[in-house]
């Protein structure tokens, strides 16, 4: 469950009962989630979107996909990075 808060996009896990809040770029990654995607492609979008260095882009979205990943929101593939 989600659902858009001004800026912020909160998702709620109902069976583990935590709530999730996301930035504006925590959120498009999440979006961009909605398909499967490489890292790589999640990277080309955001760079395409937002003012961001490739090198500065890469560390914040590795460490965005860990912490989703350490939540059980994602599963990662050893191939995406």
């Amino acid at each position: 469950m989600e659902a858009e808060l001004g800026d912020e996009l909160v998702a709620l896990d109902p069976d583990g009962g935590a709530c999730f809040g996301f930035n504006d770029v925590a959120a498009t990654v999440w979006r961009l989630l909605e398909r499967p995607s490489t890292f790589a492609e999640l990277i080309e979008a955001l760079l395409s979107d937002y003012d961001v260095e490739p090198a500065q882009c890469e560390a914040d979205v590795g460490d965005l996909l860990a912490q989703l990943s350490d939540r059980g929101l994602v599963r990662l593939r050893p191939a995406d990075r």
